[in-house]
């Protein structure tokens, strides 16, 4: 077909196009480039990445699975307006999943990625005296990959995922200044260092405290009413 030498954007992929595709507006979504209500135009799409529409169509499907856009028959396919519940659900999945993590690993007070959380924490505290906030978050994000990765819970891993996507959209969307980054890069070490002691009573609360903090704030701000 030649499609993918025309797509500057996916580079070397064996992965069907229509995956590539949903995998680039996906990434859009939950960055917050495509925000809520956004409209979603098959033959702008294809014309963009150089592709025909029929791996967009079947694209747009995928991320409706995800419920991350909504196609509406005959009227055309809009990035999905994120109501209070879906802030509110997305929360309360991830604290669950998150919090069950991290009694996981204090059990094994870190098991085989204490050092990789180690790692990430003197990043974070290295990054929260700078100006680049991208990166403190990127290594923020890394650290909860890892927290979940070290159950070697396949299906936690895969719930976890599908639930970080509406979290970094919120995020995004929220588009606010982290307030004070040293007292996150603390708060994260003071939760690797609950797990190395095996404490998981206060590794999960440190836990309770930081999601609270970063991800329900003033959740009306960003929600369609």
């Amino acid at each position: 077909m030649g499609e993918p030498s025309r797509m500057p954007l996916f580079g070397v992929d064996t992965r069907p196009l229509r995956q590539q595709i949903a995998d680039a507006l996906q990434r859009a979504i939950i960055e917050g480039d495509l925000k809520p209500g956004d409209a979603l135009i098959e033959t702008d799409i294809a014309t963009r990445l150089g592709v025909s529409r029929a791996p967009v169509r079947e694209a747009l499907q995928l991320l409706a699975t995800s419920r991350l856009v909504d196609v509406v028959p005959y009227k055309g396919t809009t990035v999905r307006a994120l109501t209070a519940t879906d802030v509110a659900e997305a929360h309360t999945m991830r604290l669950l999943l998150e919090a069950y993590a991290i009694g996981q690993l204090a059990e094994r007070r870190g098991g085989e990625v204490l050092g990789a959380l180690r790692d990430t924490c003197r990043e974070m505290a290295s990054l929260a005296t700078g100006n680049d906030e991208r990166a403190l978050l990127d290594a923020d994000e890394r650290f909860h990959h890892l927290v979940i990765q070290g159950t070697d819970n396949e299906l936690l891993a895969s719930v976890w995922s599908s639930i970080h996507m509406r979290v970094r959209q919120i995020i995004a969307l929220r588009n606010r200044r982290i307030v004070d980054p040293v007292a996150i890069a603390r708060n994260h070490e003071e939760i690797v260092a609950a797990i190395a002691a095996g404490d998981a009573e206060t590794a999960e609360r440190l836990l309770r405290t930081h999601l609270d903090r970063t991800t329900v704030e003033e959740p009306g701000d960003l929600v369609a009413p």
